[in-house]
């Protein structure tokens, strides 16, 4: 037991769960993507590489996002960013999940500058994203290394700061899985275990990988009931393998709403699904009995979904699909069950 079990880290301290209220478990407020960056597919739309983002070139840029490079740059918007902070929570918005870790230029100090000015609980990541983003020195470090790393986030502060991180990840995960990947998925279980913080995981784009990662998290030592599973929305599409996903007791995220496009230009064989879509999934596993493990979020990483730049920000959830999850017979308590209670379980040191 230490001072963080029965609790929750924010990047303003520890926090009694039942003060944590509605929470979108998977956001980004300061970071650059540009690990993401695919070249336009058309000749002709190379010379959009970097357009700024305006009226007159925001639709090109919603259909090909990573090809515009200012877009990948989430990193300049602070005033904006407070105030949309603000709009979500005068929408019913009381925390929210910052998962940007290292490779993607984690602020903690923004973190904490963006809570204060605007009310909202923000709880940071800790860990290292893909494979394709890790310090050179990767190669070398120990998992023993990486988790003291984590730890010392978790119990001292991050980035030479005060300020203490309150979940592990979003943890990067390519497909296949690469060897310091795997290195890191191992350091992340035994920084959970030796700390009790949940954990976060972005998958590669392969049906197979959310298994073959709780797989090797659980003989690492974490544990995969205090783990959120990422991204699912753009990974299994079967529903009888989401089912079967569902089993292995992690939490089930279903993190891109608000992106509305079919084309998905991280993965050409994928079909992106609606938001319309995205209720089905979700009403699919309650049906299933799963009520107890699904969250949900926007994962907002680019420019193109901030209200400012015409987007959905982060309050589209509360204003526009609980209203759809309603309509399609998901009941009030089942809302509230998958926007207040899964993540205040989930967050919950043990």
């Amino acid at each position: 037991m230490t001072e963080r079990s029965g609790k929750i880290q924010t990047v303003c301290g520890l926090m009694d769960p039942s003060d944590l209220g509605i929470t979108m478990t998977h956001e980004h407020l300061h970071m650059t993507f540009n690990v993401s960056y695919v070249p336009a597919e058309r000749e002709a739309d190379m010379e959009k590489t970097h357009i700024p983002l305006k009226l007159d070139t925001i639709g090109w840029i919603r259909q090909n996002p990573y090809s515009n490079r200012p877009n990948l740059l989430l990193d300049d918007e602070d005033e904006t960013l407070i105030e949309e902070l603000k709009f979500y929570k005068k929408n019913g918005g009381c925390s929210l999940v910052e998962n940007t870790i290292l490779g993607i230029d984690r602020d903690i100090k923004k973190s904490k500058m963006y809570a204060e000015a605007s009310g909202v609980n923000i709880i940071q990541g800790t860990g290292y994203y893909v494979g394709a983003c890790h310090p050179p020195e990767m190669n070398t470090m120990s998992i023993e290394e990486l988790t003291q790393f984590m730890v010392n986030d978790i119990e001292k502060g991050a980035d030479g700061t005060d300020i203490k991180c309150g979940v592990i990840g979003e943890i990067g995960c390519s497909w296949p899985l690469q060897a310091n990947e795997k290195k890191v998925l191992q350091a992340s279980a035994a920084a959970q275990a030796a700390t009790g913080c949940p954990v976060i995981i972005h998958p590669g784009r392969n049906p197979i990988a959310p298994t073959d990662i709780l797989r090797i998290l659980g003989e690492a030592g974490g544990d995969t009931t205090k783990t959120v599973m990422s991204h699912l929305d753009r990974t299994i599409f079967d529903k009888e393998t989401l089912a079967e996903f569902a089993k292995q007791g992690s939490y089930l995220e279903f993190d891109l709403f608000g992106i509305e496009t079919s084309h998905y230009q991280m993965n050409h064989d994928v079909d992106m699904p609606s938001d319309a879509q995205r209720i089905q999934y979700i009403k699919f596993l309650i049906e299933e009995g799963y009520n107890d493990k699904v969250v949900i979020a926007h994962d907002v990483h680019t420019k193109h979904r901030l209200m400012k730049y015409g987007g959905h920000g982060y309050s589209h959830i509360l204003l526009n699909v609980v209203p759809k999850m309603l309509k399609r017979g998901i009941s009030q308590e089942q809302v509230d069950k998958i926007l207040i209670e899964n993540p205040k379980k989930w967050l919950t040191f043990k």
